[in-house]
């Protein structure tokens, strides 16, 4: 076969691996192990080349660690519970879990075609009854260390999926699956106390060096941390029940500057007014149809009510403070109440100038002479930054200058002093609400007594399963009615009781599924010498959209896990080392109809003309978007099943590593993958024409070619090691023209490309393993050992010199690094290109620039 055939050598590689064992995960405690695991995917039924890009960039490092002696633990699973399942159960009148296997079944087959160095053997879902019902003895375990709890709280709503979301799941007010509107509710629901761990969490982020700075800044900023003044304005003439309005701020050096007070709708003062008050009801009912995400609160309208009721300010008991119920303030952070001071604090000053209150300043710019507009002469708020100087004309510091910092501590240091409250340290982070109100989730294992209470189920009782005999006719949990499943004696009595219906959030499935992989079969959540041996995660990857809400509660949960007993200590950290990869893009081709709306046209629907790029059917010109997001709805998708039928899966991986950096965004074009595909034919084509034929004998470059052989070994593994993979490639690509253009013997010749086997085998693993076999490469190239550059092969001792006559590039020659300028003209003038220029004459100048360039002029 002269030509490069995927689909011929793809499949007999796979096979070749499967059968020898290949990608087998085993513990060795002789030998070092790499954990590598990219994030896994939803089965939603098709991958992406997305998906591509992600397991390629594992597939190269685990292979390579491999061939590097490394025992390597490289797993795949399905992150599968979730409301799109119940969604399309509810569309199609089948089953959720029919829906996920047979998904998970189809991506299962459109992955393994990439040749993805994956142990499958450790394959589960975490929809596995194996897999939740582990979770489940972790949720008895962490109940009973007092790691999680129950409480009424007030919630985002989703009334189209039914279901409570957290505030990270609310995009814009609406739900992030369903696009309804949120509104807010108070429930009873289960927390981890995952706020207990706020400090550990946050000063264990400065150990995470191999993390992205960008990352543990968004964690850093979501835990929150800050000093801030508790204090209470005690209430004038309220409700028997309250006497005072508790408040937490972080600027209390703006308390001199306070305009009025906001409550939560939800606070108990709130509630307790709107008993007897129709029109406060009916505006926190308002309210609480907004969701609880602190982005729709900041851009929505601004609303407050006048309760009508007053406070004292704690300076001065003849000032008078009006107390508001507000829709931009929720109940669980800080107290629920604020005291507002619009001159330093837009939100407030919005609010302020539209109830017509007084605007105070309490401090102004530090400079006299600066242009500046008070808020209370129309300017806008003054916020400068707390590090900025200020001066304080208003307030516990005099007249002087001091930073936003210097005036927090002076006012809590005079509060404190005053009998006004006391200086705490909080922290945004507030504890993680697990229960979601649907089927398709890790049942919570507990039943409701009337006489015992909240009851744990019995471990030897689990899993407890999800029935099968559901209908989602109904809108709602079908937990909820459910019998036959939801009545059961309780384990504690006997009586007859209630299982707990809602079922957990899916983010608890994937905060723990990296240490399930360490023994995924195991009756136990892990088996210590297993989880000992492979964790911590070396090498995790994934989107930087989980920045936050993943990653935080994965760490969070590898300590619960610890503190049960489920992981060792070292592994309260889980992932060693975080990469966050960029997105495969497309461009768009769109037309517009006769109202101007855009008409999107599949890549296979357009053409490139000399005019331009038009509609093959109809010439007509088409508007391309460049770079832009791969969306269905746009038509600008690559589909990887396409690629991998019409070019093999090594192109596909080739194009994904090489055109840019892993952690940007790489663009996908049609001509990029045709020049992928043309050049790893270039390479097969070289492998073949040597085994065939052999090249011509002599040798002359033969030690030329040694020592490109090294650097290129050394350069393509400092690539690898770096994460800088399209560097790595292209090395490879240079590696490839030196051994087409030396001139040296065809063992040489042979071994060089044997080394190229190797070095491509972590990017295109079967055209390596075909190069490996044609040129006599012992066994399997994804078995051989990594190549190893012989120091004393780096250091160059000839200098390669471009020739230049007449000011343009003809030629070059290489020199011995030491050479006199007498040996280097003598080589020059005897050069092909030169002779030619010259016709016989000597050059008017000949210009050597020591080991830079030589300049003939003719």
């Amino acid at each position: 076969m002269s030509r490069l055939n995927p689909s011929e050598i793809e499949p007999k590689w796979q096979a070749a691996w499967d059968e020898a064992g290949c990608f087998a995960a085993v513990r060795d405690p002789a030998k070092p192990k790499y954990y590598v695991l990219e994030m896994f995917p939803y089965p939603s039924g098709r991958i992406h080349i997305g998906h591509v890009r992600n397991y390629t960039m594992g597939d190269v490092i685990a292979r390579y660690k491999s061939s590097c002696g490394f025992s390597v633990l490289h797993p795949m699973g399905w992150d599968a519970f979730g409301m799109p399942a119940e969604n399309a159960a509810m569309a199609s009148g089948g089953h959720p879990k029919d829906w996920t296997y047979s998904n998970i079944a189809d991506m299962r087959d459109q992955m393994k075609p990439l040749g993805l160095s994956i142990d499958w053997s450790r394959e589960f879902a975490t929809c596995d009854p194996e897999y939740y019902a582990q979770q489940q003895r972790m949720f008895i375990d962490m109940l009973d260390a007092g790691l999680i709890y129950r409480k009424a709280a007030v919630v985002n709503w989703d009334p189209v999926d039914m279901t409570v979301l957290a505030n990270e799941q609310v995009e814009q007010g609406r739900g992030w699956r369903s696009g309804a509107l949120v509104e807010r509710r108070e429930l009873t629901q289960w927390f981890f106390r995952i706020s207990d761990f706020a400090e550990e969490l946050l000063e264990a982020l400065d150990g995470l060096e191999n993390w992205p700075e960008k990352v543990r800044l968004m964690q850093a900023n979501w835990i929150g941390k800050s000093r801030g003044l508790q204090f209470a304005f005690s209430l004038i003439d309220g409700p028997a029940s309250h006497d005072r309005v508790e408040v937490y701020t972080t600027r209390p050096d703006t308390l001199m500057g306070a305009s009025f007070v906001g409550i939560s709708p939800d606070h108990p003062l709130a509630k307790a007014l709107e008993k007897d008050n129709p029109e406060i009801a009916a505006f926190c009912a308002e309210c609480r149809r907004m969701g609880t995400s602190e982005e729709e609160l900041e851009k929505a309208e601004k609303k407050g009510f006048d309760t009508g009721l007053r406070v004292r300010h704690p300076f001065d008991t003849a000032w008078e403070l009006p107390v508001y119920i507000a829709n931009f303030i929720l109940l669980d952070y800080g107290t629920g109440a604020i005291f507002g001071c619009p001159a330093h604090d837009a939100r407030d000053l919005e609010f302020a100038r539209k109830y017509d209150l007084p605007v105070t300043s309490t401090y102004a710019p530090a400079d006299p002479a600066a242009e500046f507009v008070a808020p209370e002469a129309g300017g806008e708020a003054y916020v400068p930054l707390k590090s900025e100087k200020v001066r304080y004309v208003k307030g516990f510091a005099g007249d002087e200058l001091q930073t936003g910092e210097q005036g927090i501590d002076t006012a809590i240091a005079a509060c404190e002093e005053a009998g006004v409250g006391r200086g705490v340290t909080k922290f945004r982070l507030r504890d993680w609400g697990l229960s979601r109100q649907r089927y398709w989730g890790c049942p919570i294992p507990v039943v409701h007594c009337s006489a015992c209470g909240v009851v744990p189920e019995k471990r030897e009782n689990l899993p407890v399963r999800l029935p099968d005999d559901v209908s989602f006719d109904l809108p709602g949990n079908p937990l909820d009615r459910h019998p036959t499943w939801r009545d059961v004696p309780c384990p504690s009595c006997g009586a007859p009781a209630k299982r707990e219906t809602d079922t957990m959030d899916t983010f608890v499935d994937s905060s723990w599924y990296f240490a399930r992989f360490t023994a995924p079969h195991a009756d136990t959540p892990t088996i210590a010498e297993e989880a000992d041996y492979w964790m911590n995660v070396d090498q995790y990857i994934g989107g930087i959209e989980h920045a936050i809400l993943h990653l935080l509660y994965s760490r969070f949960f590898a300590r619960a896990m610890h503190l049960t007993g489920h992981l060792p200590e070292k592994s309260k950290e889980p992932f060693e080392a975080l990469f966050t990869q960029g997105m495969v893009t497309h461009e768009i081709y769109l037309t517009r109809d006769e109202n101007g709306r855009p008409v999107y046209h599949l890549p296979e629907e357009v053409e490139r003309t000399e005019a331009g790029v038009v509609v093959k059917a109809t010439g007509e010109a088409v508007e391309v978007v460049p770079s832009a997001k791969m969306s269905k709805s746009k038509k600008n998708v690559v589909d990887p099943v396409e690629i991998v039928a019409s070019y093999g899966a090594d192109t596909a991986r080739w194009f994904v590593m090489s055109d840019s950096p892993p952690e940007r965004d790489v663009e996908w074009t049609a001509a990029g993958a045709e020049a992928a595909f043309k050049h790893l034919g270039r390479v097969y084509r070289i492998a073949f024409e040597l085994k065939e034929a052999g090249a011509p004998e002599g040798g002359a470059e033969d030690t030329a070619l040694e020592r490109a052989t090294h650097r290129a070994i050394a350069d393509v593994t400092e690539g690898i090691e770096g994460f800088a993979f399209n560097t790595s490639i292209a090395k490879l690509y240079g590696f490839t023209n030196t051994i087409a253009k030396y001139k040296a013997s065809a063992g040489a010749r042979a071994q060089a490309m044997r080394v190229m086997a190797q070095l491509m085998s972590p990017m295109t693993p079967h055209l390596a393993e075909e190069v490996w076999s044609m040129l006599g490469g012992e066994g399997l190239v994804a078995r051989a050992p990594w190549p190893k550059a012989d120091p004393a092969m780096l250091v160059e001792d000839t200098v390669t010199l471009p020739i230049q006559i007449n000011g343009k590039r003809r030629g070059e020659i290489e020199v011995a690094k030491d050479a006199d300028k007498a040996t280097v003209e003598a080589l020059v003038l005897a050069h092909d290109a030169v002779v030619k220029a010259l016709d016989g004459g000597q050059p008017k100048k000949l210009i050597v620039v020591p080991g830079r360039i030589v300049n003939v002029v003719a």
